[in-house]
């Protein structure tokens, strides 16, 4: 019977061990560290230049990019020739587009962002099946921007439902946190069924909730994104560039994905 006992609390104990290493918690699934000396290609390709704002000074300029000591350098550099490039600016940016999505779970990036009167780091997801979303049907979210020298960054959502029908506070669709601005920062999102929450330095900011409304195009963000890391300069919502303090960098450490299970 002492036997049996034994054998029984063992077998508890084993039961009970097993649950906890179980637990449910955020699990890493992909990350990258930007240790080699080139670009992994398969995952990531330079931004080409573009129309919009953050898109029209982005460049495939060497010069614009750099791998240093573990980190991905992106740069904003003033133009010398501009008979081979009409662009007062040039900028370099990656994304994973058409090469690797990221479906639900935890993103964080942690960057160091250097100021400059006119600049403008992005850190930011749009919907993986481009052929499917027109801007802004899909969504956009901001995970973080910052303009100039700020000391804080913002984080933000952008829908059918925010832009086109213009509903911006019901819910509230984004808002600044402070930031170290000469260090390091982790800048992250949670992406669930039901919200997107955003956090900087493991701290939790603000939600964005999907809500019952009959207006369309509320939350499409329950979608495979990629992602977009890119330095930019000048336009209509951070203003002029200064030349004199360029050329600006933006590093960037480490991306790592996270799913909870």
């Amino acid at each position: 019977m002492k036997k049996n006992v034994k054998w029984i609390c063992a077998a508890a104990v084993a039961l009970l061990a097993a649950a906890c290493a179980h637990e449910p918690e955020w699990r890493l699934v992909w990350e990258e560290e930007f240790e080699g000396e080139t670009l992994d290609t398969a995952v990531w390709s330079r931004i080409p230049r573009g129309t919009p704002d953050w898109q029209n000074t982005q460049s495939s300029d060497d010069r614009c990019y750099a791998m240093r000591d573990g980190l991905l350098v992106l740069r904003g550099i003033v133009n010398d020739d501009r008979q081979a490039d009409p662009a007062e600016y040039l900028t370099g940016g990656v994304w994973t587009r058409g090469k690797h999505a990221f479906e639900g779970g935890r993103i964080e990036v942690r960057a160091r962002l250097h100021g400059a009167r006119g600049a403008w780091p992005a850190i930011w997801l749009l919907p993986f099946e481009t052929e499917k979303y027109q801007w802004p049907e899909g969504g956009e979210i901001d995970i973080m921007e910052r303009l100039n020298h700020d000391s804080i960054a913002y984080q933000t959502v952008h829908s059918h439902y925010t832009y086109t029908l213009g509903i911006e506070n019901d819910p509230l669709h984004g808002s600044t946190m402070a930031i170290e601005p000469d260090a390091f920062n982790v800048y992250g999102v949670d992406m669930w069924p039901d919200s997107v929450v955003f956090r900087i330095n493991g701290r939790r900011h603000f939600a964005y909730p999907r809500i019952e409304t009959d207006k369309p195009g509320q939350f499409p963000f329950d979608i495979p994104q990629y992602l977009l890391l890119d330095m930019q300069l000048g336009g209509q919502w951070v203003g002029q560039v200064d030349p004199a303090e360029l050329p600006v960098e933006m590093e960037v450490d480490w991306v790592r994905h996270y799913r909870w299970e």
